[in-house]
């Protein structure tokens, strides 16, 4: 007769989440020569797209990138923003005991509406959060009507 084994329910969950957060994440080995490994997610910014009457907005988190790494463009009705947050130098002395900020290359891209007058696109940067807005276009506007529902 088998040996009776008792479950744990805890053990088990800790188990599947260690196994998912590998799903996500790739390994480096620090830099100091030591055998650490530490676990970097890859990232990429939280963005919001919203739309008025006149123009669609994305707003991008982007905190701890700075101006010149960012860059916003358009080819052939796809929206791309792309980018770097840069990890902090290496400085003598310095131990690290956790490191949880994520940090590297990132690109989104969003497909664009037919309304959306892409030449008109403008971008500001202000307090880590990139704010694109992207006009419609006025024809787009004037052949919006609401339909009768019966």
């Amino acid at each position: 007769m088998g040996t009776l084994t008792l479950w744990n329910p805890r053990k088990e969950l800790e188990e599947l989440e260690k196994r998912m957060a590998s799903l996500f994440s790739r390994e480096s080995v620090s830099q100091d020569g030591e055998n650490e490994i530490i676990k970097v997610t890859d990232w990429s910014p939280s963005v919001d797209v919203t739309e008025n009457e006149k123009e669609y907005l994305i707003t991008a988190d982007a905190p701890g990138v700075k101006r010149e790494d960012l860059k916003v463009t358009v080819e052939e009705g796809v929206l791309m923003i792309s980018g770097e947050r840069k990890s902090e130098k290496e400085e003598k002395g310095k131990k690290f005991h956790k490191v949880e900020r994520s940090y590297g290359r990132f690109a989104r891209s969003f497909t664009l509406p037919e309304d959306a007058e892409d030449e008109k696109l403008s971008a500001q940067f202000k307090d880590g959060v990139l704010t694109v807005h992207l006009p419609k276009s006025a024809e787009a506007k004037a052949k919006s009507k609401e339909s009768k529902i019966s």
